[in-house]
């Protein structure tokens, strides 16, 4: 169904993994979409490549989320090139993982680059892209099931971060809601993307943690993007969906 026909979307992060199959899926839907990448230009203009053979605009811009003033520009950028932005989906972030917070040698510098990143960033596009967003606009952010239920060690400082956000959401929720700009979080459960490069196979032990002991696709995921960007969704604000598998059951 082409039922974002005439929308422009942003999708932060787009030039891979969970990024791509997102801007895939409302592209198909009708919109127009413009994402961010920080480093891989040639992937990035696949991508778009990708959304024209879908005969939507497409375009790339270059954008680092851990600068709090790159948001400003980048959604300057968007209504210059496409007049408007209807829809923006915060999908790229950082995982740093697998160090307990009393870890002597943790990487902290790494902690504080993913802090900068998946929550000062994430806050920073979203106070931009509502200066300038339509009426009816959605903004949808992409968390995680571990701030919700943080059911292994080492993963503190990432799930914390993604809690934020819900938190944040919620009150952003409130406030565009008289404007009808939708606000969500969307927190997907374990996925084989290239964030978790060199993993194959996840061990059963936490597949088994969940109703469904399956691991989550990314169409899954992009799927609920697309329904919360659509006119059947704009009663649902302030939520956080949980496409886990039931690790939060």
């Amino acid at each position: 169904m082409k039922n974002l026909t005439g929308k422009v979307a942003l999708v932060t992060g787009g030039s891979r993994g969970l990024g791509v199959a997102i801007a895939l899926e409302l592209a198909e839907a009708g919109a127009d979409v413009v994402i961010t990448y920080n480093q891989s230009a040639q992937k990035a203009q696949e991508v778009v490549s990708k959304i024209e053979k879908l005969g939507q605009r497409g375009l790339a811009v270059q954008s680092d989320q851990g600068d709090t003033n790159a948001a400003p520009l980048l959604v300057k950028r968007v209504i210059q090139e496409f007049g408007k932005l209807d829809i923006l989906v915060n999908n790229a972030g950082l995982a740093n993982q697998g160090s307990k917070i009393d870890d002597p040698n943790a990487d902290t510098q790494a902690w504080d680059r993913m802090w900068q990143v998946n929550v000062l960033g994430v806050i920073s596009t979203i106070r931009a892209a509502s200066q300038k967003m339509s009426h009816g606009g959605r903004i949808i952010s992409i968390g995680t099931g571990l701030a919700t239920h943080v059911g292994v060690p080492g993963v503190t400082e990432y799930a914390a971060t993604k809690a934020a956000i819900v938190g944040y959401s919620k009150g952003a929720a409130r406030d565009l809601g008289a404007r009808k700009i939708t606000v969500n979080v969307i927190q997907p459960g374990i996925m084989l993307t290239d964030m978790q490069a060199g993993i194959e196979d996840v061990p059963d032990i936490l597949l088994n943690m969940k109703a469904i002991p399956k691991t989550i696709e990314i169409e899954d995921v992009a799927s609920a993007v697309s329904f919360l960007s659509g006119p059947k969704a704009s009663k649902i604000t302030g939520a956080v969906l949980d496409i886990s598998g039931g690790w939060t059951a």
